[in-house]
């Protein structure tokens, strides 16, 4: 009895310690990318991707940016996809990383992920799962790549 009440607290215990988080450098990135898609600076290209081998899935078509032009296609259907000129005070809020783990040069976390904000002049709340692979860089971590999962979507006036 007793060694099952110690495994039971155990696995209680395992269940309650929090998942590793990534550190200010991990998270660098990722809320420049919260910036820019806020602001959508027309006069700068974001700088916070990866020089290249950039791969980025989003809820816009056409679905997966690669290659060589990643970035610069990403960012026109971005603007396309938000109605740039209609969306306002864009922000995001994190919930706690998961599974964070890295090998070599690369780093992946998955973070549950809230937009909130006003498009065409109605307040929309949009949660999903946000899943980076950065690639640390001379210059500090850039991301590498990640997928976007919506799932949920809500508007009102």
């Amino acid at each position: 009895m007793v060694c099952l009440a110690g495994v039971l607290l155990g696995a209680l215990t395992r269940t309650v310690q929090a998942d590793p988080q990534p550190d200010a450098g991990m998270m660098r990135p990722v809320l420049d990318l919260v910036r820019y898609m806020s602001m959508l600076p027309s006069d700068r290209s974001p700088d916070f991707f990866a020089s290249r081998g950039v791969c980025i899935v989003e809820n816009f078509a056409p679905f997966v940016f690669c290659g060589p032009a990643a970035v610069s296609r990403w960012d026109a259907g971005f603007r396309e996809h938000s109605h740039a000129e209609t969306l306002r005070d864009l922000r995001a809020s994190f919930g706690p990383a998961h599974d964070l783990s890295s090998h070599g040069d690369r780093v992946y976390f998955s973070l549950p992920t809230t937009w909130t904000g006003l498009s065409d002049g109605r307040h929309f709340v949009e949660r999903g799962a946000w899943a980076f692979v950065l690639r640390r860089t001379a210059a500090g971590w850039k991301i590498l790549g990640y997928g976007w999962g919506v799932y949920s979507y809500r508007e009102t006036r």
